[in-house]
């Protein structure tokens, strides 16, 4: 995906990919017409000025801090690490370096600057949904971090978009409906929680690891001066009428596909930020603050009981 949008994009040139897999990295040179270059190739060469890191999240820290070392911007996928702690490490390699570094919520692109802009109003409640058409593999929840840190976290950054304040407390429940693996794994498939922020702003997320309609992907704000909602995108607009009713199609069936503009939005946003020399926004310090709250939300659920989130 993120190749795809990088060769639509006329002020960036894709010149090398890797992948920890040969088989799939001489298959996106072959799709793309570029090289296949190791990691360390890449991110030491003199013909390549910025990195889309879009590897398994514990392989994040070493490569921010190289890419960072060699004067590379940094285009960087969620999480930035799974540890906080860490990811402040790598916010000070970054600031070290003087680079230039994104972290891709790409939802933030999708469109919904009408929110932003304040057509609702004063933001008092915001209500987001995400569920996912069948759950991941056991081995891939294994190393996630969970739930929280793993799927939420997108919905983490944007209640943070979209309240207009941080969020100071969460409230999160969990509960193993779907996959016993998932539970066998330490985490859960069902999950919600309720942020706060110090005005009293609530936003309430849910997430679910199933669907069977495609992939569900709502968002509601409501205000003083009304509400705005975003939907989710059907596999097409035709709707029939009978005396049974009305019916339409299902969601589009995965993220990849409802996303797709707003991946290249975000790309889009980082090669324009990397060459007029502006920040690239979410930045480094925005997905550490998703972060904090994800811990939080874990924390939450494990506990039991409503927790501050750090500072």
């Amino acid at each position: 995906m993120h190749a795809h949008s990088i060769q639509r994009i006329s002020q960036a040139t894709l010149v090398a990919v890797a992948d920890a897999s040969a088989d799939a990295a001489k298959a996106c040179a072959r799709r793309f017409g570029v090289e296949v270059r190791d990691t360390a190739g890449i991110l030491a060469a003199k013909d390549i000025d910025a990195v889309v890191i879009a590897t398994s999240t514990p392989t994040h820290f070493d490569m921010i801090h190289a890419a960072a070392a060699e004067g590379k911007a940094i285009f960087c996928e969620k999480p930035i690490d799974l540890s906080s702690e860490r990811v402040r490490t790598c916010i000070d390699a970054i600031e070290r370096a003087g680079v230039p570094f994104m972290t891709a919520f790409n939802q933030r692109f999708d469109p919904r600057q009408r929110v932003k802009d304040g057509e609702s109003g004063d933001v008092e409640t915001v209500s987001i949904t995400s569920r996912d058409p069948a759950p991941p593999p056991a081995a891939y929840i294994k190393g996630s971090g969970g739930i929280f840190r793993d799927m939420m976290i997108h919905d983490l950054d944007m209640a943070r978009f979209v309240l207009g304040e941080e969020p100071v407390e969460v409230f999160a429940v969990g509960s193993n409906l779907i996959d016993e693996a998932i539970r066998e794994a330490g985490d859960v498939d069902t999950a919600a929680v309720i942020l706060t922020t110090a005005s009293g702003r609530i936003c309430q997320i849910t997430n679910s690891r199933r669907t069977t309609y495609g992939y569900d992907k709502r968002l509601e704000v409501h205000g003083s001066k009304g509400m705005l909602r975003v939907s989710n995108v059907l596999e097409n607009l035709v709707e029939s009428a009978k005396i049974t009713g009305f019916q339409s199609a299902l969601s589009q069936p995965f993220f990849l596909e409802r996303f797709e503009a707003a991946y290249l939005a975000e790309m889009k946003h980082f090669v324009e930020a990397v060459s007029t020399g502006s920040t690239p926004i979410p930045n480094a310090q925005d997905g550490l603050r998703a972060q904090l709250i994800a811990d939080a939300a874990t924390l939450s659920w494990q506990e039991g009981r409503a927790v501050a989130i750090p500072k």
